[in-house]
């Protein structure tokens, strides 16, 4: 069965399928301003044009997701997980709706396959099987880990195993969700929908623990914990640099030779920020205090780069202006480049 809902997610961004990494940033950030929801309230049409260049950006700005994309074009899902059982499943064809990913293992797919699922003592579910949607992503892993509240991935090693089986699961959060906290419905099939609070200041590999929400264990019939990894929804200004929250401010040439004071959008409103005179076109100023909050509560910093946009269009006054300021000028700032040798 051919896959109906195939996207060509260059198309979506404008971009050429030989596009940088930085051409693709650009297109998906003009986007991302033209149609996020704040810039046209009420505007459906806009909104879902938002979530689709949304969606694109995610896969194309992530190597191993475009250069799956890229090989296996509308299976490139199905590639990506069926790769890892290696019997029976050839990357690039159409198994006709049937997921693959849902098992961690080849041997699982044969057990469930041959009515061999659930046979363990009472009390066992049905083996390891888990449930995928687009908004939640689950896998068994067997092991569990004794961690409290959400911590980062970076932070610990792998966990030790125990007798119970736990759940990995992904979710997926915009930068308001993350930052303010917010109460989400998951759905763990078996007819079972569970409540779970995201604390405020969740990051992109934040993880939480949801006690009592995993597999049952066929030897013991009790439950592991549920973990939930968080990954961000793109934003058309904030992003993730490691711990840091990250703007791209830009500003004027004459802003950046004379200095300015300048508003700068944060997660809790705009501030004032002064700009030095003379700053330099990619340097970075710090608004204390007004960055992502810790597990404790506290606020990091913003860290706000400069770019200094030079017109692409010059009114008359402009560029007279601009042409006696390159007649009165004192500095080459090449100056020091006719001692360049290799």
């Amino acid at each position: 069965m051919v896959a109906t809902d195939f996207k060509d997610y260059y198309s979506v961004l404008g971009v050429s399928r030989t596009a940088s990494a930085d051409e693709i940033k650009k297109s998906f950030r003009r986007l991302a301003r033209k149609y996020h929801p704040d810039m046209n309230p009420g505007n459906q049409k806009a909104e879902a044009r938002f979530k689709e260049v949304s969606e694109a950006y995610e896969v194309l700005s992530d190597p191993e997701k475009r250069k799956k994309y890229d090989q296996f074009g509308q299976y490139w899902k199905q590639a990506g997980t069926s790769s890892a059982y290696g019997r029976g499943a050839s990357p690039g064809v159409d198994f006709n709706g049937f997921d693959f990913s849902q098992y961690t293992t080849f041997d699982e797919f044969i057990n469930e396959l041959l009515g061999r699922m659930g046979t363990g003592s009472p009390g066992a579910t049905a083996g390891r099987r888990t449930n995928y949607n687009s908004n939640y992503n689950y896998r068994t892993t067997g092991r569990s880990t004794g961690f409290g509240g959400f911590e980062d991935f970076a932070s610990y090693g792998a966990p030790p195993k125990t007798s119970n089986v736990s759940q990995e699961a992904s979710i997926v959060l915009s930068f308001a969700e993350a930052f303010h906290g917010v109460q989400k419905r998951i759905n763990l099939g078996l007819q079972e929908v569970i409540e779970v609070r995201i604390p405020p200041g969740a990051k992109p590999g934040t993880r939480i623990r949801v006690r009592g929400k995993g597999s049952v264990n066929p030897q013991t019939a009790q439950r592991g914990d549920l973990y939930l990894t968080v990954s961000l929804q793109p934003h058309s200004f904030f992003q993730f640099e490691g711990d840091n929250l990250v703007c791209e401010l830009p500003i004027s040439p004459e802003e950046a030779v004379l200095g300015a004071s300048i508003e700068v959008p944060t997660p809790d409103g705009r501030v004032q920020m002064s700009i030095p005179a003379g700053i330099r076109h990619g340097q970075s100023l710090r608004l204390r205090g007004k960055g992502w909050p810790n597990p404790k509560g506290a606020r990091g910093d913003q860290l706000v780069k400069i770019a200094i946009a030079v017109p692409k269009t010059l009114s008359k006054s402009e560029r007279e202006c601009y042409e006696k300021l390159k007649t009165l000028r004192t500095q080459n700032p090449r100056a020091n480049f006719g001692s360049v040798r290799l």
